[in-house]
């Protein structure tokens, strides 16, 4: 028996036996990818706050120690692609398990690099090993969870992503203050071995996948369809943006808060990342948001709080700028979990190269954010950063106003009643 056939159900597709709060096996689910994000993000951005560190002791500017995460992150933006096509084959499980093993395992190789050269190289392979989850868990999830609960189940995953990055930067602080850095990297690495056991656990086999082909000629086919689809793209480059504001901000808050006038020991710095649990709730409570709000409106006020906080950490004080980063975190995970969402309802066929499209989209924007946010700040310090973040909020307003001209506009030749499977993705340019 193949590995994909011991996922598939003989049962026929049907929605109403799909998960949903209250229904057997929705629990274990979400506790399974919730664990799955925290292993993620922990090991994804386990070098983030210790960049000070690893730049004072490799003798390094900030630009060049922040590739140890713009290399994590371009790789997996790199890979995520073609890892989505093997899930299509061998099972979104499988291949979430597999890339856990894997990344945990580099994880645990990470604090015996000699050098920023060799840190690197480790990064991106554990970055390229990561990509088989974002993409397979969106598309487990779109399987296997009804559609109304969808919003709620990825801002769940989404949450336990901020719970990873904010837990991975924590330890990794304390443990830095108390032993170095490489031991903060050695815990983290111990945390994602125990979420990967959690998640294996955990995870209900899925009922409603469906193996299907490795063909390159018929992946290519699927990727030229979601890549022309304005609706998608737009979404995709809304996804990028939102994280180009947030790697920015977060590869060099860090530096920001070790130097006059706030000179926080590390240990204090990687407890700021405390406030990823606002992006906790802010992703769990996505689809109560979008139920009021309906997607256009969570998005501006997604963007309007981030906006809001990139201007409040310009103050000089401390807790004027751990507030900034409060709305900054609010406001982008707010604004992930409704994008994210949107492509796995707007996608109907190749649902997992859909996820995987925008997850490149939107670790591209982190690589990027990192690197510019950098160099941003070598040159013209945090006002430089934060120029750069509210560019890229300026273009995510730019693409939802377009997207919302353009459904009006084609609804008006249509008539009264669009599509009712896009009418409601109103983030790239909906009408409700």
């Amino acid at each position: 028996m193949s590995p994909a056939s011991t996922e598939a159900s003989t049962a026929p597709v049907d929605a109403d036996t799909r998960l949903a709060p209250g229904r057997p096996g929705h629990r274990r689910m979400s506790l399974a990818l919730f664990a799955a994000g925290v292993a993620t993000f922990a090991l994804l951005y386990s070098t983030q706050a210790l960049l000070p560190a690893v730049s004072a002791d490799f003798a390094v500017s900030a630009s060049a120690a922040s590739w140890t995460v713009s290399a994590a992150t371009g790789a997996l933006a790199l890979c995520v692609l073609p890892l989505s096509a093997l899930s299509e084959r061998f099972g979104r499980r499988a291949l979430m398990t597999a890339s856990l093993v894997v990344a945990s395992a580099v994880g645990l190789l990470v604090p015996f690099a000699p050098d920023l050269e060799w840190l690197v190289a480790l990064r991106a392979v554990q970055g390229a090993a990561l990509a088989g989850v974002p993409a397979s868990a969106m598309a487990y999830l779109a399987e296997e969870v009804r559609p109304k609960a969808l919003v709620g189940a990825i801002g769940l995953f989404v949450a336990g992503n901020s719970v990873g990055g904010m837990s991975g930067r924590i330890v990794t602080g304390w443990t830095a203050q108390l032993w170095g850095w490489r031991a903060g990297l050695a815990a983290v690495g111990v945390l994602a071995v125990v979420c990967a056991v959690a998640y294996r656990l955990l995870l209900p086999p899925a009922r409603h996948f469906r193996p299907g082909t490795l063909d390159p000629r018929a992946l290519a086919r699927t990727v030229r369809t979601h890549l022309s689809d304005p609706l998608l793209m737009r979404l995709y480059a809304i996804g990028a943006l939102f994280m180009t504001v947030f790697g920015a901000v977060y590869t060099v808050i860090g530096y920001r808060l070790v130097e006059a006038p706030f000179s926080l020991p590390q240990g204090v710095v990687g407890s700021v990342f405390l406030v990823y649990l606002v992006g906790t709730a802010a992703s769990a409570a996505a689809g109560r948001l979008v139920g009021r709000m309906g997607r256009r409106g969570a998005l501006y006020l997604a963007v309007a709080t981030t906006a809001a906080g990139l201007l409040l950490s310009l103050s000089g004080s401390l807790t004027a700028v751990l507030g900034g980063l409060v709305l900054i975190t609010a406001g982008f995970f707010a604004g992930h979990a409704v994008a994210s969402s949107s492509v796995s309802r707007a996608a109907t066929t190749g649902r997992a190269q859909a996820s995987a499209l925008y997850q490149s989209a939107y670790y591209l924007g982190s690589s990027v954010g990192g690197t510019l946010g950098a160099v941003a700040y070598h040159r013209a310090g945090w006002g430089g950063t934060v120029l750069l973040g509210l560019v890229a909020v300026l273009g995510v307003v730019s693409l939802t106003l377009y997207g919302t001209h353009r459904a009006r506009v084609a609804a008006r030749r249509v008539g009264p009643r669009p599509a009712p499977e896009r009418s409601v993705l109103v983030a790239a340019g909906g009408t409700r």
